[in-house]
């Protein structure tokens, strides 16, 4: 391929060698500019900007060797070849003139041929340059795209991601992404009831393609959780989402928490992620909370188990959960953080508070770069009064707000079997805007009620067995088989809302087909120390405004009401 024509410096103060390399470099089809010393050299090639430079090593004014370095500099990330034009012979001489910034010499006297193959290859070697600085800015201008477009992506995930209560007093957490998204979803809401759901999940690979199923599963966690869905039936519609969604090989490893303030119990699920720990804070006691299940979006629906394991807990006890990536991280001799060196901190704490600070020191001493999507959460059974809950939140729809009706709803055996009732209940009920202030009593009263129906009445089950943590397993292993095997029975559910001049009431009746208690025993019973039993129906007494019980023992009926006459709009009874 003929040379294209180029517009070459020549720098030479002999005026003969100088006319000679003229003529031989303008036969061949170029541009010259022609310069008696270093300093023309360098304002020529200012004002003129050429693609290429023959230059006479040794020239008044300014030698070759100045003007190269100057010319390079002037010219930046630009390639303009210089050759240099030399009698030296000797090696240090030639190195000198690659040195200061020379690509090639020719040795006098000058080769008509040599010359025209030198700027021929040097000639190749700018264009290479050029194409590569192109395509270099390219890339970088495709790169920033894509991270504009990813941060923008990042600002939405993490607002869905993190719409929850991760700032809760309660929760302490650490998150090390190996890329620009995690791997990694940590997600925590609180329940209607005033309960908290948390869930930990780590999905196959790293980056963007590892998180393209947090937004789907976030959406289904916080929505189910906001309705009052138990995590039993959330965990499936997650499972079944990741099913439909993702491709084959791509899962999320996960665990999730269903913790209870009230009733100071945590119901616990895993599925692939290494065990979690719970530290009971008066004996220092660490129970495994072990991984039973394969991960989500593995099974499809019909094999799908979503079984939790139930704890008791005390305040201060603390759950920790973690992703592989905490024990998998590796220090500049390739060993891995492990699970021994995680089991020596939890051994060597004195004081539970500073637990999870010592976990983080730990792996941060243990190594200072994560090679893997890391996180770490732990959560506290602290006191539901310090957590600060935010107000429920709720779509308006209109001034109009039904407050006279009733309705009654009978759930038998089989619907018992598959179906929960109260979210169903409770988005009725929050249609009375006037009830949405106490929406989290409300589900507390409806959940107690409903439990204590179904498992007591219905069921048959002797709540003396959570006398200890093993009676404590005992009673929810049992609960699980005597639901599965259901047959009969039912619970009832009687709403009616009553206006009033000033306000409103709702009457609220809760039976079930068991054979019923004994009232007057309920009504005189009190709570022993440390029993891990009897707390749901002092808690409906609580915060009900009027409690009271069927002859029969089959019914229990409990009144909310409210005044809108009280500063700020709405005031509850009870």
């Amino acid at each position: 391929m003929p040379t294209a024509r180029l517009t070459i410096l020549i720098a030479e103060d002999s005026a003969a060698d100088r006319m000679l390399l003229s003529t031989i470099v303008s036969r061949q089809g170029h541009r010259v500019l022609a310069a008696s010393n270093g300093l023309e050299a360098l304002a020529l090639f200012q004002q003129e900007r050429p693609q290429l430079v023959l230059m006479d090593a040794m020239m008044p004014v300014m030698d070759g060797f100045e003007a190269a370095r100057r010319i390079k500099e002037c010219a930046g990330e630009a390639l303009v070849p210089i050759i240099f034009l030399t009698s030296l012979t000797e090696g240090e001489a030639l190195v000198r003139c690659l040195e200061a910034g020379g690509d090639d010499f020719l040795a006098k006297p000058y080769n008509r041929v040599i010359l025209e193959a030198k700027i021929k290859a040097m000639d190749r070697l700018r264009r290479l340059q050029s194409t590569v600085l192109q395509q270099r800015d390219l890339i970088a201008k495709h790169n920033e795209h894509l991270l504009t477009e990813q941060r923008v992506a990042k600002a939405v995930f993490d607002k869905v991601a993190h719409s929850g209560c991760l700032s809760a007093a309660n929760i302490r957490y650490m998150q090390s992404p190996y890329a620009l998204f995690n791997g990694d979803l940590l997600l925590a809401a609180f329940k209607p009831s005033g309960g908290m759901h948390v869930f930990l999940g780590d999905f196959t690979g790293h980056g963007l393609p590892a998180a393209i199923g947090a937004m789907p599963l976030a959406e289904v966690f916080y929505g189910m959780t906001a309705k009052g869905y138990s995590m039993a039936e959330i965990l499936p519609e997650m499972n079944s989402k990741l099913k439909r969604i993702l491709p084959v090989g791509v899962f999320c490893c996960a665990t999730m928490l269903n913790l209870s303030f009230q009733r100071r119990v945590v119901e616990v699920w895993c599925g692939g992620l290494p065990d979690g720990y719970l530290y009971r804070a008066a004996s220092a006691e660490r129970v495994p909370l072990v991984s039973r299940h394969l991960p989500l979006g593995v099974r499809d629906a019909a094999s799908f188990d979503g079984h939790c394991e139930v704890y008791p807990l005390e305040l201060g006890d603390r759950l920790f959960l973690l992703s592989d990536g905490l024990l998998e991280t590796c220090n500049e001799q390739g060993q891995t953080f492990g699970e021994e060196r995680l089991l020596a901190v939890f051994a060597a704490n004195r004081q539970a508070d500073l637990l999870f600070a010592e976990i983080q020191q730990g792996l941060s001493d243990f190594s200072a770069e994560a090679q893997d999507d890391v996180s770490m959460v732990e959560v506290v059974l602290v006191d539901e009064a310090v957590l600060n809950r935010p107000p429920l939140a709720y779509t308006e729809r209109g001034p109009i707000s039904p407050n006279d009706w009733s309705a009654s709803f009978e759930f038998r055996a089989q619907t018992l079997r598959h179906f929960n009732p109260l979210p169903f209940l409770l988005q009725l009920l929050l249609e009375v805007q006037e009830l949405r202030a106490q929406a989290g009593a409300l589900y507390t009263v409806l959940a107690e009620l409903y439990s204590n129906a179904l498992e007591h009445g219905v069921m048959g089950l002797d709540s003396s067995l959570k006398r200890d943590a093993a009676g404590f397993a005992r009673y929810y292993t049992e609960r699980s088989q005597r639901l599965a095997g259901l047959e009969q029975g039912y619970v009832r559910f009687h709403l009616q809302l009553q206006p009033e001049p000033e306000g409103g009431r709702l009457l609220l009746r809760v039976e079930d087909s068991g054979a019923g208690f004994d009232p007057q025993a309920v009504m005189a019973q009190t709570l022993a120390p440390g029993s891990l039993s009897g707390r749901g129906l002092q808690l409906v007494r609580q915060l009900a405004e009027r409690c009271s019980y069927t002859a029969d023992g089959r019914g229990v009926c409990v009144e909310f009401c409210w005044s809108t006459q009280a500063e700020g709009g709405v005031c509850f009874g009870g």
